[in-house]
């Protein structure tokens, strides 16, 4: 059981990046107050919360509808993945992430927390480990983003810039490396 945890637990852990998003949070936040912050952090995480849930449920009825496969999401999936690691490891920002005062649905709750990553990660891992294993490392995961954007002014100090970035670098190598193995496995049908 605790390996079937882990196995879910890792790669959710990888594709929501809460020490990443620690230094997101606070560059959308900008010069929000540490209340207006806590609000929004948890606006975000109940977002994503609501649309993840919602996508293991829905998921695969939408891709009946639409008649599309898990291989072609695995596909489809792993190249925005690799689009998003490769824009985190070449340091290219998107223009639209400047600070602004209500952030918690959009951008934060969906797509950073809740994004391709996290979603493609769902789909497989509720094939893999089962519903139960999945929604449990889901929240735990998401507990862990909220005690990152609660404690965001101390990480953000004890880590330092540079630590949050390095520790974000890497995790956006990982994050390749997930959307590789994603398309190599949509790309045979596994």
């Amino acid at each position: 059981m605790i390996h079937k945890f882990f196995v879910a637990f890792i790669p959710i852990f990888v594709a929501i990046d809460a020490i990443g998003l620690v230094a997101v949070f606070m560059g959308l936040a900008g010069n929000a107050s540490r209340e207006q912050r806590q609000r929004e952090g948890f606006t975000g995480i109940f977002t994503a919360l609501g649309v993840s849930v919602g996508f293991v449920f829905l998921g695969k009825i939408i891709f009946t509808a639409l008649g599309i496969t898990v291989a072609d999401f695995q596909v489809a999936g792993g190249l925005i993945l690799l689009g998003l690691a490769g824009r985190e490891l070449l340091n290219i920002a998107p223009a639209d992430r400047e600070a602004t005062e209500d952030f918690g649905i959009v951008p934060l709750g969906m797509p950073l927390i809740a994004g391709p990553a996290l979603l493609t990660a769902l789909l497989i891992l509720v094939d893999t480990v089962g519903l139960v294993f999945t929604l449990l490392s889901l929240v735990v995961n998401l507990a862990l983003v909220a005690v990152a954007f609660w404690n965001a002014d101390l990480v953000a100090r004890w880590m330092g810039r540079q630590g949050l970035r390095g520790v974000s670098k890497i995790v956006a190598l990982l994050l390749a490396a997930i959307a590789v193995s994603l398309i190599r496995r949509g790309w045979h049908g596994v």
